[in-house]
């Protein structure tokens, strides 16, 4: 028998439904997790609303600091982009908010936690995997894998017949999640391909219409793999991050529209704006490019598609992870120096890059006149890697 659950809390259309249907579906106490992530919503209406809806308690976390430092900045360390494009602003924030529901839940003495995502998608499995890998034993309920509602404008119309406050309407009806690292966009007129986004799915990146007609250059210094500075001044994770948002954001920079395979076999449409983490990405690669030997290098890169994966699919805390997790931090011990970025109109450039430990080599690399590097040496080289090519044509013809 249930008696206190503890809830995934955003505020948003399916939680606060959320609250009012567990309290008459399992008649037990409902405590209310939310997350400060960076969402840039006003923390204090949603811990009243949360109140007004049902809750008998409500925990409102600053985890901002923590996310960036122990969350993306690792993620960061392994490249992941999944599917060549998402930079997993939404994957990486469900560990850590399931990870601090499960303290909570031993706190409380909770029988159960519970979560807001839909039985289509992604996060229900983000969510549940770090349950079950942090509190073997936790039961887990989730309402839109057993409750009558069948869509979103069934959602509202039992929010209005409730009265619980949304924000959400039946011409707006698209889902949207954000924290510090980014802003997502689903559902609603998305759901169709072809259509191009209305101008009220800008939030973090400005039109690239709008944008300035002047480049701006940023200067990120990392220390072993992780971003340090901006411009020359040190910053706190959280703080370099919304910094590098409010960079990107005012030149546009970071916004993407794809079509991704979820985990669960569906193609899904989705809108991202991801202004700082994009300068991150590439501005990492930058420094890493003259710190890291090349077959390290080609190694990371052959696992970061393998990692993405493990991050999309809600493996944080799996085994797998967490060993490659290890490999990535001591390769990224030697990638410490400085990325000049140029920002314009939507992109974003090396414009320069430099280490104290760099491995580029002027000497070596020049096409002018040197003494290291004896170019007949080559001739050798290139025969050996030929001789299998050889023998294929001699014996195969092709």
């Amino acid at each position: 028998m249930v008696k206190k659950i503890v809830l995934a809390y955003s505020g948003g259309l399916d939680t606060s439904v959320a609250i009012t249907w567990l309290k008459e579906t399992y008649n037990a106490e409902v405590i209310a997790f939310c997350a400060d992530l960076g969402q840039k919503e006003e923390l204090k209406t949603v811990k009243q609303k949360a109140i007004r809806t049902g809750a008998s308690k409500v925990y409102v976390e600053d985890l901002r600091e923590e996310f960036v430092k122990d969350y993306i900045f690792p993620m960061l360390r392994g490249n992941a982009v999944y599917e060549g494009f998402y930079l997993l602003g939404t994957s990486i924030a469900r560990p850590l908010i399931a990870k601090k529901q499960i303290e909570i839940a031993i706190k409380e003495k909770a029988d159960a936690v519970a979560h807001g995502s839909t039985g289509k998608g992604n996060d229900q499995i983000r969510f549940e995997l770090t349950y079950y890998a942090l509190k073997p034993d936790i039961k887990v309920i989730a309402p839109w894998r057993e409750w009558a509602f069948n869509s979103r404008e069934s959602l509202i119309d039992y929010a209005a017949k409730h009265k619980i406050p949304v924000t959400a309407t039946k011409a707006k009806p698209y889902s949207t999640d954000r924290n510090i690292l980014h802003i997502s966009y689903e559902g609603g007129i998305l759901e169709d391909p072809w259509l191009e986004p209305t101008r009220d799915m800008y939030t973090l990146a400005v039109p690239i219409e709008e944008a300035p007609d002047k480049a701006e250059y940023v200067e990120i210094g990392f220390e072993q793999g992780d971003p340090v500075s901006v411009n020359g001044k040190k910053l706190s994770p959280a703080k370099l991050l919304e910094k590098l948002n409010e960079l990107g954001g005012r030149h546009g920079v970071g916004r993407v529209d794809i079509v991704e395979n979820r985990y669960v076999g569906i193609k899904s449409r989705g809108v991202y704006e991801t202004p700082g983490g994009t300068i991150l990405h590439v501005a990492r690669r930058a420094v890493q490019s003259i710190t890291l030997d090349r077959e390290v290098t080609h190694l990371l890169d052959s696992l970061m598609p393998r990692y993405a994966e493990m991050v999309y699919y809600g493996y944080w805390f799996a085994p797998e992870r967490l060993a490659l997790q290890g490999m990535i931090d001591e390769v990224q011990r030697v990638v410490t120096g400085t990325a000049r970025i140029k920002l314009y109109k939507g992109s974003c450039i090396i414009a320069g890059r430099k280490a104290p430990k760099s491995l580029y080599n002027v000497k070596l690399a020049t096409f002018e006149a040197e003494d290291v590097y004896n170019q007949k040496d080559a001739e050798g080289f290139i025969k050996l890697n030929a001789l299998r090519l050889k023998a294929n044509r001699s014996i195969r013809g092709r």
